[in-house]
């Protein structure tokens, strides 16, 4: 056998045994990953229904405390008050808030207690108390004087206030981190048009006899 001849038998033989080997490696089944023990699971994981804990009667906050709790609930009734639909204190948004903010980065949990701390601050400047003590009517005029910007006066030459626009600032902090809550609840997107269906409904396997598929 010439050398050419040699050199082509050696490379195909070499060229074969890899591809065997690359075939037996491919078929060789992968190792089984041990299952997860009942301490690693999520709660959704074990059949835990967690969308119900935020209306227990036992609910307590995580991250607010009872004042600041007891605050947010007024000031969202404010905002979201019961019409002939419920409003934002019986969409729990408080108790929504409470569990967001506690996964929150300390940054957000800071500019969030920022603007319930203006709140009151703004009340005791004004009202000599607390913004959860004031009347009804004291509440509303409170948030009437820092829902709008100031833009100043082009007529009279009045400037634009800078502390009204602080409160503007806080103000919207506040009332979107509580639109956003009673917007997803289930009272909020039922406002919104939803008739409580599941988009994709429950999953409904073959009901065909064995081997008729037709």
């Amino acid at each position: 056998m010439k050398r050419r001849d040699l050199l082509r038998a050696g490379v195909l033989t070499g060229a074969a045994a890899a591809l065997g080997a690359q075939k037996s490696l491919a078929q060789a089944p992968a190792p089984s990953a041990a299952a997860p023990s009942a301490s690693e699971l999520t709660p959704a994981q074990r059949g835990v229904d967690a969308s119900k804990d935020l209306a227990g009667p036992n609910w307590k906050p995580l991250f607010f405390d009872e004042h600041q709790n007891a605050t947010l609930i007024i000031l969202s009734d404010l905002i979201i008050p019961a019409t002939d639909t419920p409003g934002a204190k019986a969409a729990l948004v408080n108790r929504y808030i409470d569990l967001v903010l506690a996964a929150e980065t300390s940054e957000n949990q800071r500019a969030f207690l920022n603007s319930l701390s203006y709140l009151d601050g703004e009340s005791m400047r004004r009202y000599k108390s607390a913004f959860r003590y004031l009347s009804r009517e004291d509440q509303d005029d409170l948030l009437h004087g820092i829902a709008y910007p100031d833009a100043g006066s082009q007529w009279t030459g009045q400037a634009t206030s800078r502390e009204a626009n602080t409160g503007h600032t806080h103000f919207e902090q506040l009332k979107h981190r509580i639109g956003v809550a009673f917007y997803n609840s289930e009272i909020g997107t039922r406002e919104l048009g939803w008739d409580g269906n599941y988009t994709h409904g429950v999953f409904q396997g073959c009901d065909h006899p064995e081997g008729n598929h037709k």
